[in-house]
């Protein structure tokens, strides 16, 4: 298997092993079982996950954070100015969470953690000129307390998507922070034209920015039954919501809907990495389960 650009950790940064073009994967423990607020009633969060570099890019630049605490997918930008290593660092810098209980967790951690991982982008590319221009998207979501109850703090910077499935209807939590979906907001294009429009990669904000990027950020009460899809556009290009609701709202368990997600978009050309999380939501009695090791494929012909 090819690396890519040797990687130098920051300062304060966990050194990880290095980069190679299947993206770059953190890991969690365990899957969590946590106080729901009643006493007598306890859920279990399970996960399955799937990261690929697509059928026709060479690097995968995402980056996919697999909890608990928290679930985040990183769409690494700027190609051979190190879209990966941008996304290597805010996965890192969320990774940071996993030291936190839910119980100790507020939504000013996650906001925390996203302005670390913006200052070391920027920092890195001080140190690293040729690095200049990289950036990421980030998505994802962080189990919190508030009013002694656990809640979702979701967030997203850029087009990398959350989507909440709950009762068999599927709706998106988060809005794309680019000019297209804009456009489709203000009524000058449809989601459908959206999917296939030539700007549709333009984003208008992004980790790596100076000012930093202020993250949209959501919180939820943790509700037993709902079903979370973290993204990136990998999957969302190619793939409808309607698609991508048949497999969420059919398939029970989240490792093999992640795995179906996948192949639909690589079916459909896999233009883009793509990276999927699938979370669920369980109650009690459901025995707690470790989190499905990501399935990871390298580049064609590399591997």
């Amino acid at each position: 298997m090819r690396t890519s650009m040797p990687w130098t950790p920051l300062e304060g940064m966990t050194p990880g092993p290095d980069r190679v073009n299947d993206g770059f994967i953190a890991c969690g423990k365990r899957s969590d079982v946590s106080d729901s607020g009643d006493r007598d009633i306890a859920v279990t969060v399970i996960s399955g996950a799937r990261t690929d570099v697509g059928l026709r890019r060479d690097v995968n630049e995402d980056s996919i954070v697999v909890g608990p605490p928290v679930w985040a997918v990183a769409d690494g930008m700027g190609g051979h100015a190190a879209g990966d290593v941008a996304s290597r660092i805010v996965a890192d810098a969320l990774s940071g969470l996993f030291g936190l209980s839910p119980q100790e967790l507020r939504p000013m951690n996650v906001q925390e953690a996203l302005k670390r991982a913006n200052d070391r982008i920027l920092t890195y590319t001080r140190e690293h000129p040729k690095t200049r221009g990289m950036g990421s998207t980030v998505a994802g979501i962080v189990q919190v307390h508030l009013g002694d109850a656990p809640h979702w703090s979701i967030f997203n910077v850029g087009d990398s998507r959350v989507y909440r499935c709950f009762e068999n209807k599927m709706s998106r939590v988060t809005v794309d922070h680019s000019e297209i979906e804009e456009m489709i907001l203000s009524g000058e294009i449809t989601e459908e034209e959206g999917r296939t429009h030539a700007g549709r990669n333009v984003i208008t904000r992004s980790m790596g920015s100076d000012p930093a990027p202020v993250a949209d950020l959501w919180v939820s009460p943790q509700t037993v039954g709902e079903r979370f899809l973290i993204c990136s556009d990998g999957l969302t290009t190619e793939v409808s919501d309607h698609d991508i609701a048949e497999i969420l709202t059919t398939i029970e368990d989240p490792d093999q809907a992640a795995g179906a997600l996948l192949d639909m978009t690589l079916e459909a050309g896999a233009r883009d990495n793509v990276s999927i999380l699938v979370i669920d939501v369980r109650g009690a009695g459901i025995e707690a389960v470790e989190n499905t090791q990501p399935n990871v494929r390298s580049p064609r012909g590399l591997g």
